[in-house]
């Protein structure tokens, strides 16, 4: 390894612990650490801060914020508060249905929208029917462990749903309908597989005493508390109609055609925002999404000054020429990116470990590369609850709303309580990657 490699290499690593150590002041540490690379490459020769920036994947920030605009716009007409009672009306107030009810409708969500803006606003209302049902700890622990990695699965489900999945659409390395017919069964399989063995394993709702009288009370409750949550038409109907517009442009446009993906969602979002008026102009002005913005520009600039070193080159190179199968090195390649996502999270692992991607997929198919690389990334932000990009949410949420079973102990969310859930999703998610990316390179 030569000195400029190791040195932003060092860089880049020791901005990732740090972050992930102190997430209060992530966009600090990562902003210092683009600058110390951008100085360290213009001393060393290896590139200048204008060809960092220049290296910098802006149809990929382009779609982040376009997204996360249109999702303020499906928040702002209420759709997902109604949709997280419908939900518990659904459930009848059964703990296993809620369960399931709840992992399901968010992995679903999260496929479309951004997860952390849902997850805010139906993790309120699941809070609440905590509350009425009467729940100890372990079914707290297991329901909303379950609700994350769904969150998580969503995301990765399609070309949309998270960071990982939007940097591959955005860099060309898959064509949305390739990604999505490929992603979606795979992450429902790990879904279905995850929920098969929590009922009927672990069982978390066997410890709480299920009364039909109470079931009622806590549906007429539920009922009085959201009886005027009525969903914004006006609101809704552009959000939702633009969103199928860009979900069809992203399938048949040719990316020949010179209308790429970023430029679709740009004018989808564009289309929304000016078919609600006055609302539209408020939302750009206060809903842009400046801080994921910044961190992921810092990133993209620590990235890019390792990339420009060649140290990504080398460790392909390293990686292929393991004394192994080149479907074993690609096993390999699999599960550190899962554990490596679980120390940094999803975003920091999917843009350094996307370059060596690239050099594996002229070795195998695209598809298993690509494909198994998101799904192994999702295996790692489902490990721990600092790895999951709504775990601190949940967390500060659960707190706040001071939660206690029947005997009045108070009823936690953390690290420990998240982590047998994280590590029966991490070797579920893991595996169902590496199947796929064995059954892909056949």
């Amino acid at each position: 390894m030569s000195a400029p490699e190791a040195l932003l290499a060092f860089i880049l690593l020791a901005s990732l612990l740090l972050q992930a150590a102190l997430p209060s002041r992530r966009l600090v540490v990562v902003t210092t650490g683009a600058a110390l690379a951008a100085l360290a490459s213009a001393l060393l020769g290896t590139a200048t801060a204008p060809q960092l920036l220049a290296d910098v994947p802006w149809d990929v920030i382009v779609i982040l914020v376009s997204l996360g605009l249109l999702t303020q716009l499906f928040v702002e007409s209420r759709v997902f508060g109604v949709l997280a009672v419908w939900a518990t009306r659904w459930s009848q107030a059964q703990p296993r249905r809620v369960l399931v009810l709840f992992a399901v409708g968010m992995y679903v969500v999260s496929g479309l929208v951004n997860n952390l803006t849902a997850l805010l606003l139906v993790l309120p209302i699941l809070l609440i029917l905590f509350k009425l049902l009467g729940v100890r700890q372990r079914y707290v622990s297991w329901t909303l462990a379950l609700v994350l990695v769904a969150c998580n699965l969503g995301g990765a489900a399609t070309p949309i749903g998270d960071f990982p999945a939007i940097l591959l659409l955005g860099r060309g390395a898959m064509s949305f309908e390739m990604y999505l017919v490929r992603a979606l069964p795979t992450t429902l399989v790990a879904l279905i597989v995850l929920l098969v063995l929590v009922m009927m394993g672990v069982r978390p709702e066997r410890q709480l005493q299920q009364h039909p009288i109470s079931a009622r009370l806590t549906l007429a409750t539920m009922g009085a508390l959201y009886r005027n949550v009525r969903v914004e038409k006006g609101k809704l109907l552009p959000a939702a109609g633009w969103l199928g517009v860009m979900l069809i442009a992203w399938v048949v446009v040719p990316l020949e055609s010179g209308v790429t993906a970023d430029l679709v969602a740009w004018l989808g979002a564009a289309g929304a925002l000016v078919m609600v008026g006055t609302l539209g102009e408020r939302i750009i002005r206060a809903h842009v999404d400046v801080e994921a913005t910044f961190f992921l520009l810092s990133l993209f600039v620590m990235v890019g000054a390792v990339k420009r070193s060649g140290l990504f080159t080398h460790v392909a190179s390293w990686l292929q020429g393991l004394p192994i199968p080149p479907l074993a090195q690609l096993c390999v390649f699999l599960v550190a990116a899962g554990l490596l996502t679980g120390l940094f999270s999803a975003g920091p692992s999917m843009a350094a470990l996307l370059e060596v991607a690239e050099r594996l997929a002229v070795q195998h198919p695209p598809e298993a590369v690509y494909v198994g690389l998101a799904l192994s990334v999702c295996a790692g932000s489902s490990l721990f609850l600092t790895a999951a990009t709504a775990g601190p949410l949940a967390q500060a949420l659960t707190e706040r709303a001071d939660l206690r079973d029947p005997d009045g102990a108070v009823i936690r969310f953390g690290f420990l309580e998240f982590l047998p859930a994280g590590l029966m999703s991490f070797c579920v998610i893991q595996c169902v990657a590496l199947a796929w990316g064995t059954w892909a390179s056949l």
